[in-house]
């Protein structure tokens, strides 16, 4: 069992480390929250809090919804990792973990500051809505969640 948890544990370790290290960075680099870098032009970096869950939804501008959302949050990690624990396949943990790790950064940032740090800005408008900033605990749990939908369409294809 404890050679089990390792790989979840390393991969959530991994995610949260370079998540918090990015967001200490910027949140150094940008006392100005105006300030943008023009990286490329298809990537910027700008400091932006969210006070909401991914792409700004459900906005938390009172303790008892912050305090939800991180309940949520602790939740569906709570049961991905029950999800990693029946499973041996190896791919299937490390995507699952991405996605816990991604949470527990968001959830550090919420108990730190009231809201997640926000940074990664692609200047994409889709009808008339522009990609709102994200960070790589966000990017953890995209991926996460995109490979986990890619592997049960390729498991019912079978």
């Amino acid at each position: 069992m404890k050679n089990r948890l390792l790989l979840p544990l390393f991969v959530v370790a991994i995610v949260v480390f370079l998540d918090q290290l990015s967001k200490t960075w910027i949140l150094y680099e940008f006392e100005n929250p105006e300030t943008v870098w023009h990286v490329f032009p298809f990537l910027n970096i700008i400091l932006t809090w969210n006070k909401g869950i991914g792409f700004g939804f459900l906005k938390a501008n009172e303790i008892w919804q912050m305090a939800a959302l991180i309940m949520l949050a602790a939740g569906i990690s709570t049961v991905l990792g029950v999800w990693i624990s029946k499973t041996t396949d190896k791919f299937q943990i490390v995507y699952l973990s991405m996605i816990i790790g991604g949470a527990v950064g968001n959830i550090i940032d919420r108990l730190r500051f009231g809201a997640v740090v926000d940074f990664i800005f692609v200047p994409v408008y889709i009808l008339g809505y522009r990609f709102p900033a994200f960070n790589i605990a966000d990017s953890a749990i995209t991926v996460g969640v995109c490979l986990v939908l890619i592997e049960s369409y390729v498991r019912k294809k079978k």
